[in-house]
């Protein structure tokens, strides 16, 4: 926390007070979080220092320079997506009893034990910077410290499912929520004829997602429906905003992104980023992983 009489830093992506190069922080505008990203386009950078104390230094661990954990309180999970495996629960602390001397009077405090939250997911390899999707035929930056390798169930929309999430709220009413980048070739049924039909397609898995993985009743504002070349391929975007206001869950909205992309397969590529409102902060990871797919 800040000392007394010195004023904030207003919250705001800050150069990682860990030293990592390339890596930005961000600050809540009380203390830093756990999440990191690369420093780059979609990511505005506060020149000013913050006036905050340092992180804490890590627990050690078992030797792995993958030592955070995603954001706990807030965060999401695709409704329809609750795999029981996928999420560990959060390590229940215990608290050691108050020793009473029997002669003096005195009370001597035994400090709990430092626990390490148990990782949320399998983490990628070290100097990982892209994520390469052979099955989709894409690759997409790697979004940094903090997102884990997605080992949940296969998604419907696609034959086979790779890429990055964390947890952002780990219970609501249809089980855990979380926030993804995830990829996959397109699965049989949502209109795709060839060449041409990235834009039906896109609205198909669009209409599905927002059906399947998000509370219920909602309202969606789009913000870009619009046809793109990616690494020399056809492609069309739809990027929308959703609204809902469902007891038991943190986030009151979600920024999702689906681009699909003719792979020059049998089956389209499908590219799916989504952002709960707990995590506004992140929703410029969007245009850098679209800016950033490339074609195998």
């Amino acid at each position: 926390m800040t000392g007394s009489g010195q004023p904030s830093a207003p919250a705001g992506w800050y150069p990682d007070p860990d030293g990592a190069a390339g890596m930005v922080r961000w600050w809540d505008g009380g203390g830093w979080s756990d999440v990191t990203t690369p420093a780059g386009p979609g990511v505005a950078v506060r020149a000013a220092p913050v006036t905050a104390p340092p992180r804490p230094p890590l627990a050690p661990s078992d030797g792995s320079p993958w030592q955070a954990a995603p954001p706990r309180p807030a965060a999401r999970a695709r409704t329809a997506r609750l795999v029981a495996g996928g999420v560990l629960a959060v390590v229940v602390v215990v608290v050691v009893a108050l020793v009473v001397g029997l002669s003096g009077g005195s009370d001597t405090t035994v400090a709990d034990p430092p626990l390490d939250d148990p990782p949320a997911g399998p983490t990628f390899p070290p100097g990982t910077v892209r994520i390469v999707d052979e099955e989709a035929g894409i690759s997409y930056p790697f979004l940094g410290n903090g997102w884990y390798e997605y080992d949940l169930r296969p998604m419907a929309e696609t034959r086979t499912t790779a890429g990055q999430y964390f947890t952002t709220q780990e219970q609501t009413p249809a089980g855990v929520f979380i926030a993804q980048c995830t990829s996959g070739p397109v699965s049989p049924g949502y209109g795709w004829t060839g060449p041409g039909s990235e834009q039906a397609t896109v609205t198909a898995l669009a209409d599905r997602v927002r059906v399947a993985y998000y509370p219920y009743p909602n309202e969606r504002e789009v913000l870009r429906d619009e046809a793109l070349t990616v690494d020399g391929a056809n492609a069309h975007l739809i990027e929308f905003q959703l609204t809902w206001d469902v007891e038991g869950y943190d986030s009151t909205g979600e920024r999702a992104a689906l681009l699909v992309i003719d792979v020059g397969r049998p089956d389209p590529a499908l590219l799916y980023v989504s952002v709960p409102d707990t995590h506004a902060e992140l929703y410029g990871v969007i245009d850098r992983v679209v800016a950033g797919v490339d074609v195998l």
